[in-house]
C-alpha cells in the first residue's frame, strides 16, 4: 500500500512539473520547437552569445541558432549590439542545420514580418513615421522602418536635393506610398510630409494675418527689386521702395539672407497668395515734423547722394533727401551737374521750400554759396506769410513752382520736370 502511495505521489509530482513547464512556456509565449515548421514565428529566450551566433531556447530538444547575419536588417559586428543574455525575442524558423538538426532561426526575418504589418497599417491609415536614415545609396536614401525602406531622391524634398550626405544619421518624417512584400520593397516619401506641413503652416498664417500688423520674419532671399521674407510658412515681398526712407541701390545694403527682422503688413491678396510688406514703416517716418527741423531760408550741410540730368539729390539726414535743381547749383549756367559736384560731396544748401505731405524739399546750393555757406547761418526768418520775400514772389509768379523729390518718388516726375526747366 505504501509503495502504491509513493508511486501515485511521484506521478503527481511529474504531472505538476510538466504542467508548470507548460505554463512557463505559455507565459513566455514560447513555441514548442518539436512542432516548428519553416515560416513559423516563435518566441524564445537568449541563453548563449558567441562571437558569430546566438543560441535561443524555444522549447525544442536543443537550442535554436541565429547566425550574426540573421540578427538584424542592419549591419552589426557583434551580437551584443542587438541582444543580451536573457532577452525574450521573436524568431522566424528558417529550417534545420547540423547533425543534431538544430533549428536555424532568424530574428531579422521575424522583425521584418512585424515591420511589414506596421507599414501596411501606416499606409492604410495615412500615418506619418519617424525613421532614421541609415545609408545613402545611388538614387536616394535608406531609412530604418523595421526593415530597409527606400526614399527616392525625387521624394526627399519639393525641390531637387544635390547633396544627400547631410541626411545620413538624421531622423526624417515619412509616409509609406508603396509596399511590395514579394519584391521586399517599401517606398517612402518625405516630400509628401513636407508639402502637407507647409500647407498647414500657410493656412495658419492666412487665418491670422491682417493688414497693419507687425510680423516677425526671416529674410529668405534677395533680388534686385526686393527681398522675400518668410513669415513662418508664407513668403511676403518686401519691395526695395519699402525698405528705407532713403534711396538704396540694392537690398543687400540693408539685409542679408537668414536675418531676422520685423515687418509691417501693407497689403494682402489672398486670391493670388501675395503679401506686401514694409520695413521703413516701423522705423519711424523722418518726414514727420521735418518742416521744424529744416526751416525755409536756412542753410544746412548735406551729402550728394545722386546726380540726375535735371539736378542733384542731397541727403540732409537719413531718409530725408532734397533736390537742388540744376538751375540752383551755381551762379553760372550748368550743362551737367558733374561740372559742379560729385556723389559723396559734402555741400551747403539753402532750404527754399518744404512740403512734408509730398515728402519734397527744394534746395539751392547757389544761394548758400552766395551767402557764405554755413558760416553765414542766420536766425530763422520770422516774417509773416503775408510779407513774402522777393524770391518767393518771383517763384509764385512763375508758371510752375520748382519741385523737389523724395527718394521714393524720383522717377515719377523726372521727365515732366526736365521739360519744365529746359
Amino acid at each position: 500500500m505504501m509503495d502504491d502511495r509513493k508511486q501515485e505521489g511521484a506521478a503527481n509530482d511529474a504531472e505538476n512539473e510538466m504542467q508548470a513547464a507548460l505554463n512557463m512556456e505559455e507565459s513566455l509565449g514560447l513555441g514548442l520547437g518539436g512542432d516548428a515548421r519553416v515560416g513559423d514565428i516563435l518566441h524564445g529566450r537568449v541563453v548563449h552569445i558567441s562571437q558569430d551566433d546566438v543560441l535561443v531556447d524555444v522549447g525544442a530538444k536543443s537550442e535554436g541558432i541565429i547566425h550574426l547575419r540573421d540578427l538584424s536588417h542592419r549591419r552589426v559586428d557583434r551580437p551584443e549590439e542587438v541582444v543580451q543574455l536573457g532577452d525574450v525575442i521573436a524568431v522566424y524558423v528558417l529550417g534545420h542545420e547540423g547533425e543534431e538538426g538544430s533549428l536555424k532561426l532568424s530574428k531579422r526575418r521575424a522583425d521584418e514580418e512585424g515591420a511589414w504589418q506596421r507599414l501596411e497599417a501606416a499606409q492604410e491609415n495615412g500615418e506619418i513615421l519617424e525613421a532614421p536614415v541609415v545609408e545613402v545609396v545611388k538614387g536616394g536614401l535608406v531609412a530604418d522602418v523595421g526593415l530597409r525602406g527606400f526614399i527616392p531622391a525625387s521624394l526627399i524634398a519639393p525641390g531637387f536635393v544635390h547633396d544627400l550626405e547631410p541626411f545620413l544619421g538624421k531622423s526624417v518624417r515619412v509616409r509609406v506610398i508603396e509596399i511590395d512584400r514579394r519584391k521586399r520593397r517599401a517606398i517612402l516619401s518625405r516630400k509628401d510630409v513636407l508639402a502637407e506641413e507647409t500647407q498647414a503652416k500657410k493656412d495658419e498664417v492666412w487665418s491670422e494675418i491682417k493688414e497693419g500688423q507687425i510680423w516677425d520674419g526671416v529674410v529668405k532671399s534677395l533680388t534686385d527689386f526686393g527681398a522675400f521674407i518668410d513669415l513662418g510658412g508664407v513668403d511676403g515681398l518686401l519691395h526695395i521702395s519699402e525698405m528705407s526712407w532713403s534711396r538704396i541701390a540694392h537690398p543687400s545694403e540693408l539685409l542679408q539672407v537668414g536675418q531676422s527682422i520685423q515687418v509691417k503688413v501693407i497689403r494682402l491678396n489672398p486670391e493670388k497668395g501675395k503679401i506686401s510688406l514694409g520695413l521703413r514703416q516701423i522705423q519711424g517716418n523722418p518726414w514727420e515734423d521735418v518742416a521744424n527741423r529744416f526751416l525755409e531760408g536756412h542753410i544746412y550741410r548735406g551729402r550728394v547722394v545722386r546726380l540726375a540730368t535735371f539736378g542733384v539729390f542731397v541727403q540732409l539726414e537719413p531718409g530725408v533727401d532734397g533736390l537742388v535743381h540744376i538751375s540752383q547749383l551755381a551762379d553760372f549756367r550748368v550743362g551737367d551737374p558733374k561740372e559742379v559736384v560729385e556723389v559723396g560731396d559734402e555741400v551747403a544748401v539753402k532750404v527754399l521750400h518744404v512740403d512734408p505731405a509730398a515728402k519734397r524739399i527744394s534746395l539751392s546750393k547757389r544761394d548758400a554759396d552766395a551767402e557764405g555757406g554755413l558760416s553765414s547761418q542766420a536766425e530763422p526768418d520770422l516774417r509773416s506769410e503775408s510779407e513774402p520775400t522777393a524770391e518767393q514772389s518771383a517763384e509764385a509768379d512763375s508758371p510752375r513752382r520748382m519741385a523737389a523729390y523724395h527718394a521714393g518718388d524720383w522717377e515719377d516726375e523726372i521727365a515732366d520736370e526736365s521739360v519744365d526747366h529746359e
